[in-house]
């Protein structure tokens, strides 16, 4: 799940709504696995110069301290993931979301064929970054790849690169459709969100209807009252059953909220040029 707007109060998007992320860590409908209880992580972003992360191997679901602190936490910007594994340890270093200096990266799906593709990925990540990988995920490699391949100057390219060296390294190796994923990732100011899979059949992803289109909609919605007109949430499945409130993002593209009007442009992924 991903919020940018006006500042508001953590739990009011972790635990109010009727079918919220710490609901879908215990029953998810629209995800791989109907449990995702091997860790969870938020990030967001407040008065330091980085964003601040919390995150603990426990399910989201029983873990005390994420509800206190999410009572006091208020921010414009907020990054939530609840895990479920597919095959890497449950520990803190292996929970979303990751961090780089100003960035945020969150990932479901996988890199399929990850254990035979993992040594030439891991080589692949900038020496200068390297040292920064903390865990052992596919989800973790791909952000740093994404980072080698330039997202700190263009979020999109640096994606797109860094999927496509997957996919080129994957075809050399005979691993058939190796991405799965949909990201979310942000430097502080814009978010990108995208949805793509080498079979074009990508996990779900959905963005929120803007705000003043909801208050028409429904105005006997409290909670809509509150939220400015800025206000944009992305999610893996709706977080409630309220009529034209979501909005699937279509896949193969990229979904971008930025200072502005939002966009939704197509996605691919860039191969690498071989030399002969």
């Amino acid at each position: 799940m991903v919020y940018s707007g006006d500042p508001i109060l953590a739990e009011d998007l972790l635990f109010k709504p009727e079918h919220s992320l710490i609901e879908q860590s215990l029953h998810s409908t629209m995800g791989a696995t109907t449990t995702n209880g091997d860790g969870f992580g938020i990030g967001w972003y407040g008065r330091g110069p980085t964003p601040a992360v919390f995150k603990n191997v426990d399910p989201a679901w029983n873990d005390r301290n994420l509800r206190e602190l999410t009572a006091q936490v208020s921010t414009g910007l907020f990054f939530a993931h609840v895990r479920a594994s597919t095959g890497t340890p449950v520990q803190r270093s292996n929970c979303h979301p990751f961090r780089h200096d100003d960035w945020l990266w969150m990932h479901n799906g996988a890199v399929f064929g990850f254990h035979e593709l993992k040594r030439d990925l891991v080589f692949a990540v900038d020496p200068s970054l390297y040292a920064d990988i903390e865990g052992s995920t596919d989800s973790e490699v791909l952000f740093f790849l994404a980072l080698t391949f330039g997202l700190e100057d263009d979020a999109i390219g640096g994606v797109a690169r860094a999927v496509g060296f997957v996919e080129d390294l994957a075809e050399r190796k005979g691993v058939s459709n190796p991405i799965q994923a949909t990201i979310a990732t942000t430097d502080g100011r814009s978010v990108w969100a995208f949805r793509y899979s080498s079979q074009h059949q990508s996990r779900t992803l959905f963005h929120s209807t803007a705000v003043t289109e909801l208050r028409r909609l429904h105005p006997e919605v409290e909670v809509l009252q509150t939220l400015g007109d800025d206000a944009r949430l992305v999610v893996s499945e709706p977080l409630r059953d309220l009529p034209g409130a979501w909005r699937e993002v279509p896949e193969s593209s990229c979904g971008i909220i930025q200072e502005g009007d939002d966009e939704i442009r197509p996605f691919a992924p860039e191969r690498p040029a071989h030399v002969a």
